[in-house]
């Protein structure tokens, strides 16, 4: 049995409905009355500070990582190693590496740096390899480069050690 409605398909009356409700909101969502005027800002600064558009605004000095000597303690078992020194500038991409030129085998020996854990040598499938595995690859994907900066959020976090 189909339903109509005054002789049309009552499917064909309810999507006219439909795209003539959508019309009408769009055309009012348009409007804008004669007496609307932009209205202050209020407390909201722009995030070029007080440069004007047409001005160039400078990029800020970028903040020099402040490292202390030796290294941080770990928080907790299998902790990724901190990495103790600068590291602004160097390039990890798919093709170079430039972490491994100082802490692969047997460049680690010549630049008395630590050499790259064994587990960093061996595939997802576990199979023993002559290179850094590329699951490895990007360093700082789980070593973060220590520093002394100040909290930008508070952390409650407690060390293992520092546990009951």
């Amino acid at each position: 049995m189909n339903k109509t409605i005054k002789g049309f398909p009552k499917s064909a009356v309810l999507g006219a409905f439909a795209v003539l409700s959508l019309a009408v909101a769009t055309a009012l969502s348009l409007y804008v009355p004669e007496r609307a005027v932009a209205q202050p800002a209020g407390g909201v600064t722009s995030l070029r500070g007080e440069t004007e558009i047409p001005d160039e605004n400078l990029v800020p000095e970028i903040e020099r990582q402040d490292t202390q000597a030796g290294s941080f303690e770990r928080a907790y078992r299998q902790q990724p190693p901190l990495i103790p020194h600068k590291i602004q500038g160097y390039q990890i991409t798919r093709t170079v590496n430039q972490c491994i030129q100082c802490h692969d085998w047997p460049y680690n020996v010549d630049q008395g740096a630590p050499k790259i854990s064994e587990t960093h040598y061996f595939n997802r499938d576990g199979v023993a390899l002559d290179e850094v595995s590329s699951n490895r690859w990007f360093c700082t994907q789980c070593h973060a480069p220590q520093s002394n900066a100040k909290e930008l959020v508070r952390n409650d976090f407690k060390s293992a050690l520092d546990l009951d």
